[in-house]
């Protein structure tokens, strides 16, 4: 007997897990996350294995916006956080899957009144096998699965978070350093107006009103050049923020804006309405919660059965070697069957049916808005290029005037400023475009370079 029960011991302690400290340094994190570069050669390694070898092989100085994305999938901390969520997911299927352990018994017990040359003592060995019925085994699987597939999907959905304001971000930036360049630009021309207004004034030639309206235009230019200035300061901390870089690393990066010089003058509506509804992350995540629900009330329903205890077990009772094979544990369906969690697990079934039903309706409501927007964003694009087309015309034209001596400078000079206010406009409503095309794809959580759409560069 003791070494029947000193061998079941060791058996069982020797599966037994151990627990190791992993204590947080607050001191080792901020050292951590001061090292992270985009020259870390892990990173290099990584961006080269999920680009199909596409990689400029100057990659630690140029970064675009596909690189920039694997960038922030390898750092970012709200994708760490997904990933450790859906880790957790997963370890629940093992947890589902796993069966109920059987269960020693030692009954003990001591008679006060035992007869003469009976034993007063009882005691014995009894083995309990508790088994599961009605499939609720498989049930609590399928649930932890589906449960852990939504979490794999919420990973994707986040990714797509990560990759959507990265986008964002860039395209501030380079919007913000595009502007700035035609504002330079445009202060010089104003520039020279207000030296040639100050001169027509000492002459009397022109009024102090033209002068101060000159200087306020001048004085405006520069302040928009400075918020210009400002915002692309803002964007790149962003972006660095996005990723999970330190301010300083994007500082001294070349980064390739090659993502917004494309546009799309072809976007079939039903395809985007089909990628929407079949490609969303937080919908097929959503989907799987409905299928771990659809499991959840099986196992409910299932919870009508009882489960079934097997026994095995001997007893010395007052001198007499007892053996016993008892079936236990069942319980008796007198005041309910197992009604409430059932109709609990159909109303929650029914929640996530109707979240999902409102999931789909709003992914094709942002589809069709999105490219809704993006149809009249590409419109006024053409008529801010129009607009342009004839400003540069006009100002062709008073270049050519000026060289034959038929207008003066200020008027030139004028026409220049106005040509760069004009740039301004169509540089907007570029941007604009880029802002409708990033609204597309987050309908659809898929970039529209690989939506099998013909692109034009600008």
């Amino acid at each position: 007997m003791k070494t029947v029960a000193l061998f079941m011991v060791s058996t069982v302690l020797s599966g037994c897990a151990i627990y190791h400290a992993q204590p947080i340094a607050p001191a080792a994190l901020i050292q951590s996350f001061e090292a992270r570069s985009l020259d870390n050669p892990e990173l290099q390694q990584y961006v080269s294995s999920h680009s199909n070898g596409k990689v400029n092989s100057n990659v630690s100085n140029i970064w675009d916006l596909k690189t920039l994305t694997l960038a922030a999938f390898y750092f970012s901390p709200d994708l760490d956080v997904a990933r450790a969520k859906s880790g957790t997911s997963q370890a629940a299927v093992q947890t589902a899957g796993q069966r109920p352990n059987p269960s020693l018994q030692f009954p003990l017990g001591y008679t006060s009144n035992a007869k003469n040359g009976e034993s007063p003592y009882t005691f014995g060995l009894g083995l309990d096998i508790p088994i599961e019925t009605a499939g609720k085994r498989g049930y609590r699987i399928t649930q932890a699965q589906q449960l852990s597939n939504a979490a794999r999907y919420n990973v994707g959905n986040v990714a797509w978070q990560v990759r959507s304001r990265l986008r964002n971000q860039m395209l501030t930036l380079y919007a913000a350093n595009h502007r700035a360049s035609i504002l330079k630009q445009q202060i010089t021309a104003q520039q020279q107006v207000v030296e040639m207004l100050n001169k027509r004034l000492a002459v009397g030639a022109a009024s102090a009103p033209e002068v101060n309206q000159g200087r306020m235009t001048l004085i405006q230019n520069r302040l928009d050049l400075d918020n210009a200035q400002q915002q692309a300061q803002d964007a790149r901390a962003k972006m660095a923020s996005v990723i999970g870089l330190p301010v300083s690393v994007l500082s001294g990066t070349c980064i390739r804006f090659d993502a917004f010089k494309q546009a799309y003058p072809e976007m079939p509506s039903e395809d985007i309405r089909h990628h929407a509804i079949l490609n969303r992350a937080d919908v097929l995540g959503a989907l799987s919660e409905y299928e771990a629900s659809q499991a959840a009330l099986q196992l409910e329903i299932a919870g009508q059965y009882p489960d079934i205890h097997l026994g095995l077990g001997y007893t010395f009772d007052a001198g007499a070697n007892k053996f016993t094979f008892p079936v236990s544990g069942i319980p008796l369906p007198l005041f309910n069957h197992n009604q409430g969690p059932i109709a609990e697990a159909t109303a929650r079934r029914t929640e996530v049916a109707a979240r999902v039903n409102a999931l789909q309706i709003q992914a094709l409501n942002d589809a069709d808005r999105a490219l809704q927007n993006y149809r009249i964003a590409v419109k006024h694009l053409r008529l801010a290029e129009s607009l342009f087309s004839v400003q540069q015309q006009q100002l062709t034209y008073l270049q050519s005037s000026f060289r034959a001596g038929e207008t003066d400078r200020l008027t030139l000079t004028l026409a220049q400023h106005e040509f760069y206010a004009n740039d301004l406009a169509r540089q907007d409503a570029r941007v604009q475009v880029q802002k409708n095309i990033g609204q597309l794809e987050d309908a659809m959580q898929r970039p529209l370079s690989e939506t099998n759409l013909q692109a034009i560069s600008e």
